[in-house]
């Protein structure tokens, strides 16, 4: 090392020293070997004895962990004073406002839901003030419409609606004004993205910007993406691209039903995330589906009758010819007073001999056909 480069590292370690001198305080530690460092800041945690508002301190043998109360600290346990800098908490829009106020995170736009105007505009100032990253505040200005699920918003703070979204590992570049997407169902989204294996043919009939078609394309499935929306469809190409499943996603503009016959019998799996609506769709969904196909239905019901109707309208567009078994239902979250989004995990398993029922029936009508 040259002279000028040894001066210059000890110039900027003078500097660090300096700063932590400035900003570390004196105050009792339990100081362990590095070796036995996590075991001891768990026991240490579980008696609530760890100062959270001093930071850690590792030296090359050494870890420091700053104590509220040194007496309470078991004897086995050595305790030193040291040199500990204090946590940088970052503030809060409850710091600001007094209280915690609900919103959503989507890329670098955050969501509120609040009526009450003044109260809206209080909230998203305090986002603002506060050291979350943010670029625009929005508050929801009508309910989920139309054929493309999307609504109306007040823009309160900022002006950008596009944003890129991150959820498990995946990037989703949206524009919120001109799409629909949850951030609230990601855990949802999760959970079916988990169960799909390699090689599976997959159909996501209402695809949106791709959050369950490119986690299963990256999964190693065939995946087919429909989708209405051409906003929508733009966006899921460019998703396929940056999270590079371009290969395994054959992005789809336009309605479901109208998909080719090349997708009849094909898929193993099917994707029905269309509250209120999905039901028209079954028709379809029996038709694309193979001989064993898994569904996951979405629909949003009351609380007296979650799962009924969705079973029964399954049944009917799938019997005799598929043997239905319902796999998993759960609520996936409260959707308005009494009612609940809802999912159900069906699987289909082809009964050959409804099919062969289904082929007599035809040509009974045929026969019986007056000439």
């Amino acid at each position: 090392m040259v002279v000028s480069d040894l001066l210059s590292k000890c110039v900027n370690q003078i500097e660090l020293n300096n700063q932590f001198n400035i900003m570390s305080e004196e105050i009792p530690c339990v100081r362990v070997p590095t070796t036995a460092g996590e075991r001891t800041r768990t026991i240490l945690a579980e008696q609530g004895l760890i100062d959270t508002v001093h930071e850690i301190d590792t030296t090359e043998d050494y870890l420091y962990i700053p104590v509220v109360d040194s007496s309470a600290v078991p004897d086995r346990f050595e305790i030193v004073t040291h040199g500990v800098t204090s946590r940088d908490t970052p503030t809060t829009p409850a710091d600001i406002l007094g209280f915690d106020p609900s919103y959503e995170r989507l890329g670098e736009i955050i969501i509120i839901d609040e009526a009450d105007n003044h109260k809206a505009r209080e909230i998203a100032d305090a986002i603002i003030e506060s050291d979350i990253p943010v670029k625009t505040v929005l508050n929801r200005a009508s309910k989920v419409s139309g054929p493309h699920r999307t609504r109306e918003w007040e823009v309160l703070a900022g002006e950008e609606t596009e944003t890129c979204h991150r959820e498990y590992g995946y990037a989703f570049r949206l524009d919120i004004e001109s799409v629909y997407f949850s951030p609230r169902l990601a855990t949802e989204r999760h959970r079916v993205i988990t169960q799909v294996d390699a090689h599976e043919r997959v159909i996501d009939m209402f695809a949106g910007v791709g959050p369950f078609a490119v986690p299963m394309a990256a999964r190693g499935a065939d995946v087919v993406a429909a989708e209405l929306n051409d906003s929508a469809v733009e966006y899921l190409s460019l998703n396929a691209e940056q999270n590079d499943v371009v290969n395994d996603l054959h992005v789809i503009s336009g309605d479901v039903q109208t998909l080719s016959d090349t997708y009849t019998d094909w898929a193993d799996r099917l994707i029905m995330n269309l509250p209120h609506s999905a039901h028209k769709f079954l028709n379809t969904a029996v038709r694309l589906a193979g001989d064993e196909c898994v569904i996951h239905y979405y629909d949003i019901q009351h609380e007296d009758t979650l799962y009924k109707p969705g079973i029964e309208a399954i049944r009917s567009a799938a019997e005799p010819n598929y043997q239905i078994t319902v796999e998993t239902r759960h609520a996936v979250r409260s959707y308005a007073p009494h009612e609940y989004n809802i999912c159900l995990d069906v699987r289909l398993q082809k009964r050959w001999f409804g099919s062969f029922l289904s082929i007599i029936s035809v040509y009974k009508c045929i026969w019986v056909m007056p000439v």
